[in-house]
This record gives C-alpha cells, structure tokens and sequence, in this order.
C-alpha cells in the first residue's frame, strides 16, 4: 500500500514526528499548512492525524517546528526520511 508521509522536525528534539496520508493531494495540502503556519510566525497549536494508524495523532506548536517534509512510502521501503537523520 503506497503511503505519503508528512515528517516534522522540532527545535531541540533529533527524533522526526510524522503522520500518514494515504493520497498524495492530501499529504501536500498538509504539508502546505504546516509550512504556512511555519511562514506566519505567530506560534499556534497544530493538531495532527495519521490515516495510517487510526487514533494516532500529535499536537505541535507552530512555533516549535524547524523543518517539514512530505515523501512516499511504500510497504517495502524502509523508515528513513531523505534529508532527515535519525539518531
């Protein structure tokens, strides 16, 4: 099953938040807002949702997030965000 996977990186925290869309329109319109948020710079709390794992979700101050990234993930691929290292 291919997956999009929005990841996000905090200010002082090495380890990516990430969360699942199942359809590529979704994960870049998430990402969109994550990166407009950023944009703005008035810091605001951001709710997240996984389609992938029902229940799953995170809330993050805008202000607090340095990086964002989108990918796809297929089933056989392996859990490492390009441009992203995980200690």
């Amino acid at each position: 099953m291919l997956m999009y996977t929005v990841e996000i990186i905090l200010k002082n925290n090495p380890i990516a938040l990430s969360v699942q869309r199942k359809d590529q329109e979704n994960a870049e319109a998430l990402y969109r807002e994550i990166a407009n948020a950023i944009a703005e710079g008035n810091p605001k709390t951001l709710e997240l949702t996984c389609e992938k794992q029902e229940g799953k979700k995170v809330s993050v101050i805008t202000g607090e997030i340095t990086a964002v990234q989108v990918s796809e993930k297929s089933g056989a691929s392996a859990n490492m965000g390009a441009g992203f290292i995980r200690g």
